[in-house]
């Protein structure tokens, strides 16, 4: 009898191990003082597939790709090609007049009260326009026909603060229309590769093929379940969250940038100042909640493409992204030199608590 327990129970072991073994994971690391003090990775890149997580495996970064974005506005502002007070409506002819008023900083900080593109989806398809789903999706150029149709900002530029996907979409394009170069292709020859990061990479739909990809996933909540999915409506635009990268090179772009050797790390005082508002205020996530919205009225530190808002007592530099299919974190605590990157190709993790746990121990009780 006792045998058989114990036979049963090895079973039940083995086959919770070999269900954990099918299912989408994380990759997480920590590097204090330059060492990794944690470098895990569990799941596979591909559910009913061998291939496992690594720290080579390329995830969909999603909104953690704004400081690419921001670094990419910043090469061309060095090179003397683009100034931060540019105006909108002189980059990208064709808008409203309140593009006038609009700069590129003010779009790099989340100031300048473009409307969620989402919502002009959802607006327009009520209307008659283009339904965009995981198979019809939006691109950057019908992103930008939205946006430069509208008649008027949220608020006016400087006066609010609100987290804006858009602006960093219309960024992407005036980063192509100011170099002459596709945004994807700007980003390869002058930031990636520069850098060191050979397995970083603009992605969408149809785009460049992806070596050791990982695969974002959704759980069947009736049957357990996992699924590929990793493209929704808005997967194919760029400049807001279309990176791909990989623990190692992100591990490897904060090193870059903390030597002073990116563009990043040359404009820090500028990337990692604080927004205030035209009248000198500080700035707040918008009264109204949404799922973009961290914590309606209250205040919100944020400079060039990063959040700014410190943790354990300690200055942060962190942003975090969520898509279909990937959840992702980074906290960069630059005066004790703690990095903590975690990156999942599946929904059911919350990558921002998990990214602050990995390093809670080294800031005591």
């Amino acid at each position: 009898m006792v045998g058989r327990i114990l036979i049963a129970m090895i079973g039940l072991v083995l086959s919770t191990v070999a269900q954990a073994a099918s299912e989408p994971g994380c990759v997480e690391r920590v590097v204090v003082q330059g060492s990794v003090v944690l470098d895990r990775a569990h799941g596979q890149r591909r559910v009913g597939h061998v291939a496992r997580l690594s720290a080579q495996s390329s995830f969909r970064l999603a909104s953690v790709s704004k400081q690419f974005t921001a670094a990419a506005v910043l090469t061309l502002v060095e090179s003397g090609q683009l100034s931060l007070d540019a105006r909108l409506a002189d980059l990208l002819p064709g808008w409203s007049a309140y593009a006038q008023t609009i700069t590129v900083r003010h779009l790099l900080t989340h100031t300048s009260g473009l409307p969620d593109y989402e919502v002009l989806m959802d607006e327009a398809a009520a209307h008659g326009g283009p339904v965009y789903t995981s198979t019809h999706q939006i691109d950057d150029a019908a992103v930008m026909r939205l946006l430069a149709s509208t008649n008027g900002p949220l608020f006016p530029a400087g006066s609010r603060w609100a987290y804006s996907n858009s602006g960093y979409v219309v960024l992407g394009q005036i980063v192509a229309a100011v170099s002459g170069e596709t945004f994807g292709h700007f980003l390869e020859s002058q930031v990636f590769v520069p850098n060191g990061l050979y397995h970083t990479h603009l992605r969408t739909v149809g785009g460049v093929a992806l070596e050791q990809r990982a695969y974002g996933h959704r759980q069947d909540l009736l049957t357990g379940v996992w699924h590929v999915s990793d493209q929704s409506a808005t997967s194919a635009t760029g400049g807001d969250g279309g990176i791909y990268s990989t623990v190692d090179d992100m591990a490897r772009w904060l090193q870059a940038i903390d030597r002073g050797e990116t563009v990043i790390g040359r404009w820090a005082s500028t990337v990692f100042a604080t927004t205030r508002l035209a009248d000198g205020t500080e700035t707040h996530w918008p009264a109204e909640p949404d799922e973009d919205n961290l914590d309606p009225g209250g205040t919100v530190q944020y400079g060039l493409g990063w959040f700014l808002d410190p943790a354990f007592g300690a200055t942060r530099r962190w942003h975090f992204g969520t898509t279909e299919g990937f959840r992702t974190a980074i906290d960069w605590f630059p005066k004790r030199n703690i990095v903590s990157v975690v990156l999942c190709n599946r929904m059911d993790v919350d990558a921002r608590d998990r990214a602050l746990e990995n390093v809670r121990r080294f800031f005591g009780p």
